[in-house]
């Protein structure tokens, strides 16, 4: 039955799909529409759909999508692919969302990023914002052979369990790891391990955790800097102040992009949903 279930929903994803332009490296589908999320009133049939499409050349995916699509675009189609691209590529977390279409009866939402800014968030963690989702459980609908992009999504996950392991105590239990952690090389928390495991992490989080642990003043390269940082008792709070610091502007910014994305009418509609998800989860959690 679950197997059906599962067969089912990747036909109605590739369904789905089969409305956009065809040139996608990667597609992937999150969220409560796909996977049924806790609770009795959770409906997953009638749960928007959302999804990430990753493009090699955005100006002319966009150009074919709009021609396809034009009414899932805000204001900003009137201007064209060239300048849909330059919002994308440089605002927030380099993703162009429409958000609230509706494709074959289902609510979808979805993301347009550049293979080549995914690659590299999935690499430095720039922003952690496509690079955390893939982190999580993921519905993956299309993929090319793109070998450097397949090589940095493995990577993406390596770095994940490290992280994960920097921030835990000595003992822990399987399900405190049960997605970060698959094959875990190290088993003390020495400080040359914790170092080790630092030098490894991506570049962006080693540089929030020199920001954060280096004054003003004294410059000192990141490898010293990680080499006090595996001394400290504190190292796991310093990783998640270093991803805190990566997260919350980009998030930020993102959520003001996606009013000029996705339209004031739609934002306003899409944040609505978003709230009243939020107020029911709260519901049963105090019921």
């Amino acid at each position: 039955m679950a197997l059906q279930a599962l067969q089912s929903s990747g036909v109605a994803f590739r369904k789905i799909l089969s409305h956009f332009p065809e040139e996608l490296s990667l597609a992937f589908a999150y969220g409560s529409g796909v996977y049924r999320q806790a609770g009795p009133s959770a409906n997953q049939k009638n749960a928007m759909l959302d999804f990430v499409f990753t493009v090699d050349d955005p100006v002319a995916w966009h150009s074919k999508n709009l021609k396809k699509n034009w009414n899932h675009y805000s204001f900003l189609k009137v201007l064209g692919p060239k300048t849909i691209t330059i919002v994308q590529n440089n605002y927030g977390a380099g993703v162009y969302y429409n958000p609230l279409v509706v494709c074959d009866g289902r609510l979808v939402k979805y993301g347009v990023i550049s293979t080549s800014v995914l690659i590299e968030d999935l690499l430095n963690w720039n922003t952690l914002y496509i690079a955390g989702r893939l982190q999580k459980p993921v519905k993956i609908v299309a993929m090319n052979e793109n070998v450097s992009l397949r090589s940095a999504l493995d990577k993406n996950l390596k770095s994940a369990v490290t992280t994960a392991f920097l921030m835990l105590p000595e003992s822990f239990s399987e399900e405190d790891l049960f997605i970060e952690i698959a094959g875990l090389s190290y088993s003390d928390k020495s400080p040359e391990g914790q170092f080790t495991q630092l030098m490894t992490l991506p570049k962006t989080l080693q540089q929030q955790i020199n920001h954060i642990v280096d004054p003003p003043g004294r410059n000192r390269d990141v490898e010293e800097t990680l080499l006090q940082v595996a001394h400290d008792p504190d190292c796991g709070d310093v990783v998640r102040r270093g991803l805190s610091a990566i997260v919350r502007p980009c998030s930020m910014k993102q959520s003001i992009k996606g009013i000029f994305t996705g339209g004031v009418k739609k934002s306003v509609i899409y944040s609505s949903l978003k709230l009243q998800k939020m107020w029911k989860g709260w519901l049963r959690k105090t019921s």
